[in-house]
């Protein structure tokens, strides 16, 4: 297992509350677990805006302990892909997405990228897995798609944190 793989491993928590879902680890080496990529400061800012206290100390334990786990369809980078390629690699990742869905069976799903959406939803159908999908634009780059992965995470995140139904 590599690093990431063992990261990401680390901070699994024991139930699947929210499952956030992105394409694949970055080609540039940042990785969300890490604690250094757009990705990781967007979700930790999501968290921040539910919970003041949290910092970069305590925002991977606090995620894992509130039941959210991140994954990727892709095990390998696709970012610096080809569009045709980048779109193969994501639909050969499907059966394997699946797999994890089935084991995780998470409450509910957090898409990170939109052009993952019909791979996630494939999965998703293949794994027999019903409940809420929230479909979300790439926060960690631009302002615009941050502020819109705000305004429809941190309803749900809130939720998560005082325990009731979902939004």
């Amino acid at each position: 297992m590599d690093r990431r793989e063992w990261l990401r491993q680390r901070y699994r928590p024991a139930v699947v509350r929210l499952l956030f879902i992105g394409e694949s680890p970055p080609a540039s080496g940042r990785f969300f677990y890490q604690q250094d990529s757009g990705l990781y400061r967007a979700i930790r800012d999501a968290f921040r805006e539910v919970d003041s206290s949290i910092s970069d100390e305590s925002f991977l334990s606090s995620f894992q302990n509130r039941g959210c786990y991140l994954i990727d369809t892709c095990s390998a980078p696709v970012d610096q892909l080809d569009a045709r390629s980048r779109r193969a690699a994501c639909r050969s990742g499907e059966s394997s997405l699946c797999r994890k869905i089935q084991e995780l069976r998470p409450a509910a799903i957090v898409t990170l990228l939109r052009s993952i959406e019909p791979n996630v939803r494939r999965a998703v159908d293949r794994a027999r897995w019903r409940g809420p999908i929230l479909v979300v634009p790439y926060p960690g780059r631009w302002a615009r798609n941050r502020e819109v992965f705000l305004q429809i995470v941190v309803p749900h995140l809130k939720t998560l944190c005082s325990g009731t139904s979902a939004p």
